[in-house]
């Protein structure tokens, strides 16, 4: 029988695990997949910002529990696997979002900074992908996997912006999401990624502040940033049953910034 359109992206009985998931947009997604009928598990650096999103998300009527862990240690990473699968059971939704930037001239980026960058929004996506897929997607040949990149993957930056280790990071992990998407289709896992443009959150602050959030939305062709709902749909479209024929793709939400800069 032909499902219909709110059953195919019904998310009930479905287990979420989503890194950097305690504000910001991790929190966005949180809200998408548990709102959608997931059970969500999140994760960050910060006990008490967990603590605080998850009672925001259960608030919301939605089953939230937390793991403090650094995406960008090792140690960690295993660590959440192992705590999300025994407290939860098998993951059947990954979101890597957790993530890090630097801002310096490429001349002057200190190596110690491109390392932490790419260790938290490059290998830290690998391993726990490759983690969860091998304990629990890949046995039960079921999985979704959304990687959050970014459009400061997609080309150079405005001279405001210094971010080379950041913008380097995120074009990795668009080609990761399309390779490994390719290579794992036949375990029935789909890897799709998320690129955002200018959205509200701690990362972003200080480009906000600097540029003008006016003068931002004013070079997007909707003539505005990214609000609290804007990630929602299309991570619930790549979790649920109405993506399950769409792998290693990549969308920009960005109101169309990239459409003018060249992405």
């Amino acid at each position: 029988m032909t499902r219909t359109v709110q059953q195919l992206f019904d998310l009930t009985g479905k287990t979420a695990l989503i890194t950097g998931g305690s504000r910001g947009l991790g929190l966005q997604l949180a809200h998408a997949l548990g709102e959608a009928g997931a059970k969500v598990m999140i994760s960050s650096r910060k006990a008490d910002e967990l603590e605080a999103a998850v009672a925001e998300l259960q608030a919301a009527g939605i089953d939230a529990r937390w793991v403090a862990a650094d995406c960008a240690k090792d140690a960690d990473i295993a660590r959440l696997a192992d705590e999300t699968l025994q407290r939860m059971g098998d993951v059947d939704i990954l979101v890597n979002n957790a993530g890090a930037s630097w801002g310096a001239p490429a001349e002057d980026h200190p190596i110690e900074a491109w390392d932490k960058v790419m260790n938290l929004n490059v290998r830290g996506y690998f391993l726990l992908s490759q983690i969860i897929a091998k304990r629990s997607m890949i046995p039960r040949k079921q999985g979704r996997i959304i990687n959050v990149a970014s459009i400061a993957g997609l080309n150079g930056n405005p001279a405001i912006m210094t971010t080379i280790a950041y913008n380097t990071s995120k074009g990795a992990v668009i080609n990761f999401t399309r390779t490994l998407g390719a290579e794992w289709g036949k375990y029935n896992i789909t890897v799709n990624a998320i690129c955002p443009g200018f959205f509200p959150s701690k990362m972003t602050a200080g480009i906000l502040k600097m540029a003008g959030e006016e003068n931002l939305a004013a070079h997007a062709p909707l003539r505005r940033i990214g609000d609290d709902e804007d990630l929602k749909g299309l991570c619930v479209l790549y979790a649920s049953d109405a993506g399950k024929h769409i792998t290693g793709q990549w969308l920009a939400v960005d109101g169309g910034v990239s459409v003018v800069t060249g992405g």
